[in-house]
């Protein structure tokens, strides 16, 4: 039995991120492709430490979360349907309980001081902080899921969040009022022995289709990159349905908690709440991550020997990635993408992103952009008859930095003199080695 155990764990981790696409049926590489979503999904999850990020969002949206419903509440009132709104917001934290009644009575405060003109300067500043920070900090959250390290600028951010805020009040009514055209046509319907029950079970699934489409406009709209809707949808409908039925329990729980509950009374509801936030956003997370995994799979094939490549086949991609460019660069064709050189040549796109990356910072290519098909490719950025394998293989060696206090001119000439002497002989016998001729 533990050999078993063993040998799985060693597929699972080793073994299926070796295996192309070439070298199984279609079906069984599509089982595989699933099977290492979810395992990287859930390894992904745990060595980010969502866990602790969903809480850090848990403290910032109790801190928002009434600057942030005055916002809407506000918009709602000048449209002039503040009480579909108010009705709304008691359905998504559980009916009427002690929590939604201390938040409701907090935002009525709110625009109340606004009204009275108290509510100025010092005050809106901080309104506006606390929305911007929590959106924030859900910007970066994403990011840092999709290993993106630049985010919105601040321009950017500002139109972009107040954006949302401004159709959100719409995408509530639209909802509620499709709620109430459905249940209303049921009435009329309900003769109907066949399509009764399929509108009732319509009814049912609106919930269920506003927090999927909810949660996969989010998976697309917050990391700063581009994110394909086929994975965030499936993401989406996951995320959704659970927290769905999380929120049935929360429910449920605040049910309990004011039938049962003597001892702490309305206090109760507190934790609850806070748990409630915490288990939302863990669900919403991880459904983040399952979006980069299901995106980014192929990048993690052959992900161990990437991370152990050894130097010599290293310098081996090297060679071989500046050779094709430069030829494609002689026969003046269209630039290579780096899925091209991953797929033509079987090498890992992560391990061809890594090697292009570095290429890139010893000066030897440059990206070029494909405006038409929106693709970035890559050319010399030097006279392709100088760049020999020895160019090449002197400047990875002397790339980075040298700057310590190791004494190599007296104390330890000898060894530096030993390594300078044999790289020089092997450098000779590859520099009249022009990278195009291979």
């Amino acid at each position: 039995m533990n050999k078993r155990i063993t040998a799985l764990w060693k597929f699972l981790t080793y073994d299926i991120w070796r295996i192309t696409e070439d070298e199984v049926t279609k079906t069984t590489f599509s089982l595989y492709n699933i099977i290492k979503t979810i395992y990287l999904c859930i390894n992904r999850f745990t060595k980010d430490r969502l866990a602790n990020k969903a809480s850090a969002l848990t403290y910032s949206t109790l801190l928002a979360i009434v600057p942030i419903l005055a916002i809407l509440f506000a918009i709602a009132r000048g449209f002039g349907f503040s009480n579909l709104m108010e009705n709304q917001v008691r359905m998504g934290f559980g009916g009427h309980n002690e929590t939604t009644e201390i938040i409701l009575q907090f935002v009525d405060s709110y625009l109340s001081q606004t009204k009275s003109g108290i509510f100025i300067g010092v005050g809106l500043i901080m309104l506006l902080w606390t929305v911007i920070n929590l959106i924030s900090n859900i910007e970066i959250t994403f990011n840092r899921i999709w290993q993106i390290k630049k985010a919105r600028s601040m321009y950017r951010k500002i139109t972009d969040y107040f954006s949302m805020f401004l159709l959100m009040p719409i995408l509530i009514v639209i909802s509620a009022g499709l709620s109430v055209f459905m249940t209303t046509t049921l009435k009329y319907i309900e003769d109907f022995v066949l399509l009764a029950p399929i509108l009732k079970f319509l009814i049912r699934l609106i919930p269920f289709a506003l927090t999927w489409f909810m949660f996969t406009g989010l998976y697309i709209y917050m990391p700063n990159t581009k994110v394909k809707f086929k994975h965030a949808l499936i993401s989406g409908v996951l995320a959704g349905t659970a927290h769905q039925a999380f929120q049935f329990l929360y429910i449920s729980g605040q049910l309990w908690v004011s039938r049962y509950n003597a001892i702490y009374g309305s206090f109760a509801a507190l934790p609850l709440f806070l748990l409630w936030l915490q288990i939302s956003w863990t669900i919403c997370l991880f459904g983040a991550e399952l979006t980069y995994a299901g995106q980014n799979i192929r990048n993690f094939s052959f992900d161990k020997d990437t991370e152990n490549i050894s130097r010599r086949f290293r310098d081996f991609v090297s060679i071989l990635i500046m050779s094709l460019i430069a030829k494609r660069f002689e026969e003046d064709a269209k630039p290579y993408t780096a899925e091209e050189i991953s797929e033509e040549c079987q090498i890992p796109i992560r391990l061809t992103h890594q090697t292009l990356y570095e290429l890139q910072e010893i000066n030897l290519l440059h990206e070029v952009a494909d405006e038409d098909n929106n693709e970035i490719g890559f050319q010399p950025s030097m006279d392709i008859n100088k760049m020999n394998v020895a160019l090449l293989l002197d400047r990875l060696d002397t790339h980075g930095s040298e700057d310590f206090k190791i004494d190599k001119d007296k104390e330890f000439s000898e060894q530096w003199n030993v390594l300078t002497k044999a790289r020089e002989e092997y450098y000779r016998s590859a520099s009249h080695v022009l990278l195009k001729d291979l």
